[in-house]
């Protein structure tokens, strides 16, 4: 048996990855969603491309579905254990998680902005890298019912999953393998991730 024939017996059928990764998908974006630490862009970008590239004729949405879902009720159910935190009278540690990743000047940005323009800033958050949790936290401040943030979350959370579907996407369509497509994805992801960052300091040097 010859190289190439070993390696491809080593590749798990479309069936067993579907079997595998949606489950493996929707979970990592849930977590990712209560907990920011995991790149859940990078995520859906790279399952993506791995789904742009089989032959089952729902992967791409199946792919949409698992992320947007999980992201939903992620983001409800954090808001939910953040609600709690405000009506406590000691607070609770899921409401200083949130204070924490919500620095002052980004937490003033958001009240501002919550104030004029409603729930279209709580849509458009999730598409802005680091602007889901401030944005969060001034719905917090606000005493939004839970409703109400669930209202504006849901297509908030379908357009970020179809934003960074769409990215994977492009990258599967670049290559013809699907690992050099999840790099490219993956690359990308993070670099539209750390440009907001690079623009602020920018502006800050320039300030200086």
């Amino acid at each position: 048996m010859s190289v190439l024939a070993a390696a491809a017996t080593t590749v798990p059928p479309e069936s067993t990855q579907r079997a595998i990764g949606y489950p493996s998908l929707f979970l990592l974006v849930l977590i990712g969603a209560l907990v920011p630490v995991v790149p859940t862009g990078a995520l859906v970008s790279s399952a993506a491309v791995v789904a742009f590239h089989q032959t089952a004729p729902f992967a791409l949405a199946m792919v949409f579905v698992t992320a947007s879902v999980a992201a939903f009720l992620g983001d409800v159910t954090l808001y939910w254990l953040g609600r709690r935190g405000v009506g406590a009278k000691n607070g609770s540690r899921w409401l200083e998680a949130i204070r924490a990743r919500a620095p002052e000047d980004r937490l003033t940005q958001a009240q501002d902005k919550l104030a004029g323009h409603g729930v279209t800033v709580l849509v458009l958050s999730r598409m802005v890298p680091a602007g889901r949790i401030p944005v969060m936290l001034a719905c917090l401040m606000a005493r939004w019912p839970l409703r109400r943030f669930a209202r504006g979350d849901l297509p908030a959370c379908l357009a970020w999953a179809l934003t960074y579907q769409l990215i994977g996407i492009l990258g599967g369509s670049l290559f013809e393998e699907p690992w050099e497509g999840v790099v490219a994805a993956v690359a990308l992801t993070l670099l539209i991730s750390a440009a907001p960052s690079v623009w602020r300091r920018l502006r800050g040097t320039a300030r200086a």
